[in-house]
């Protein structure tokens, strides 16, 4: 049964949905990113949580998210401990 702990926050008035990933996230393919994404969205609606699904992962010593372009600069100021700090639900399926 898939588990993830997520940061469901609200930021400038918009819901977010941030969802840790393992680095090996990072190495797939982009369809398969996007399809892995649709399904956290899918699971995270039918658990009451609104707002957009972004997967963050750590990889070389940095941070990577997919997130609208709009959002970049908020991501980037987010560091991993502020993530985990964030983290206040749980969607499994």
């Amino acid at each position: 049964m898939p588990r993830f702990r997520v940061a469901h926050v609200r930021e400038q008035g918009i819901d977010l949905i941030i969802v840790p990933l393992a680095a090996s996230f990072g190495q797939k393919a982009n369809t398969e990113q996007r399809e892995i994404i649709a399904e956290l969205q899918g699971q995270a609606r039918s658990a009451g949580l609104a707002g957009t699904v972004v997967p963050v992962w750590s990889s070389g010593g940095r941070s990577h998210f997919i997130a609208p372009s709009n959002w970049h600069p908020f991501f980037r100021s987010l560091s991993p401990a502020a993530i985990e700090a964030s983290i206040n639900k749980e969607i499994y399926w």
